[in-house]
């Protein structure tokens, strides 16, 4: 799917929502609301007015990485992306080259055998492709422990439209729980950046229930829209039961973020049941799959030739996505981890409820 809009270069969000003025927090951006092709617009602190008592909203708990360490090949200075730990140990990376401006721009990895030297004195092989055909992603052997090296010379992944480096903090949600075996994120699950402690106390005050899962996302390069490759996730037992229990009691099942979709419709049944699962998914959700339990989402605004924008059309329809982002443009919405934020609910509750809170 790919949109017929072109986003203006100055609606990159460069900075947090929190580091545009005084007093603000994290929970600062607009939330534009599609309802079919009913579209309205509000702030984010409109959420809990927009939802009602027994709909659930399904988070991702997967922290985010310093997942970006110096190195260099040869004499060249370069940037590694440490993308997704594999089962045999190896890590699917990718390489960047510097440009300049703190920022990287892309560069093909490999070849087979190719050294990545790093800090600390450990060395990084690359072994083979992640997809064949595909030079962006490879899978390389460290001779470290590499969550321990993104501890001690680890940064957050940043891309060219950000302004400046920014703390991990920054990048973590409040949904954020650290993993023991030190599993995360390459990127941050943005959808739920805007979320702040007061507001998920707002929300559960009106009966909204939160179901955790977590997905461990990989990295996106902004130059290629590749669909998704298998990731790690896990739906537990609890989670699996509260979206069962909200189903069958009328309440709507809301996916924050694609990451959260893809992990819960992963262990998802034909039968539509939701059950206890972890591994690795290559669940990649298209208009012909469709979905199986997630009624809406709220997620971040995408690239118009993002492959993530199959998934808003499956969960909402064509119409409903072509009619949010031609809206989204002209009101000037904000793109990225740092930007606005979309609510996505499919036709059959378009005119389920009036619209509540501050709608512009």
């Amino acid at each position: 799917m790919t949109l017929a809009v072109r986003v203006p270069e100055e609606l990159a969000a460069r900075v947090p929502a929190e580091q545009r003025g005084q007093g603000l927090d994290r929970d600062a951006v607009r939330l534009l609301v599609s309802r079919g092709t009913e579209v309205s617009h509000h702030t984010f602190a409109d959420l809990p007015a927009l939802l009602r008592a027994g709909d659930l909203l399904i988070v991702n708990t997967s922290a985010t990485l310093p997942a970006a360490v110096d190195g260099t090949v040869g004499h060249a200075r370069v940037v590694v992306h440490f993308s997704t730990r594999g089962d045999d140990g190896r890590w699917a990376v990718e390489l960047r080259d510097p440009d300049g401006r703190g920022t990287t721009r892309a560069r093909a990895g490999g070849p087979a055998n190719s050294v990545v030297r790093l800090p600390g004195d450990v060395r990084l092989v690359y072994e083979e492709p992640l997809a064949a055909g595909s030079e962006r992603l490879w899978w390389a052997r460290v001779s470290a422990d590499v969550p321990s090296l993104l501890g001690q010379h680890g940064r957050p992944v940043r891309y060219s439209y950000t302004d400046r480096d920014q703390p991990l903090s920054v990048y973590q949600t409040v949904f954020a729980l650290p993993a023991a075996d030190g599993s995360g994120s390459a990127e941050m699950p943005s959808a739920a950046r805007p979320f702040t402690a007061c507001l998920v106390a707002s929300l559960v005050s009106r009966g909204v229930q939160f179901a955790p899962v977590a997905l461990h996302t990989g990295v996106a390069s902004p130059e290629a829209h590749e669909p998704p490759y298998p990731e790690r996730f896990e739906v537990p037992q609890t989670s699996a039961r509260l979206i069962n229990a909200a189903r069958a009691g009328g309440g709507r099942v809301i996916a924050v973020g694609t990451t959260a979709v893809r992990a819960v419709e992963s262990a998802t049944g034909p039968d539509g049941v939701v059950r206890a699962a972890a591994g690795r998914t290559e669940l990649v959700v298209t208009p012909e799959r469709g979905v199986r339990v997630v009624d809406g989402l709220l997620t971040g605004l995408h690239e118009p030739q993002a492959s993530h924008l199959l998934m808003l059309e499956a969960i909402a329809g064509r119409a409903a996505v072509d009619r949010g982002y031609t809206e989204a443009v002209r009101r000037l919405y904000l793109w990225h981890e740092f930007g606005d934020v979309h609510l996505l609910l499919p036709e059959e509750f378009a005119h389920a409820e009036s619209c509540e809170g501050n709608c512009w």
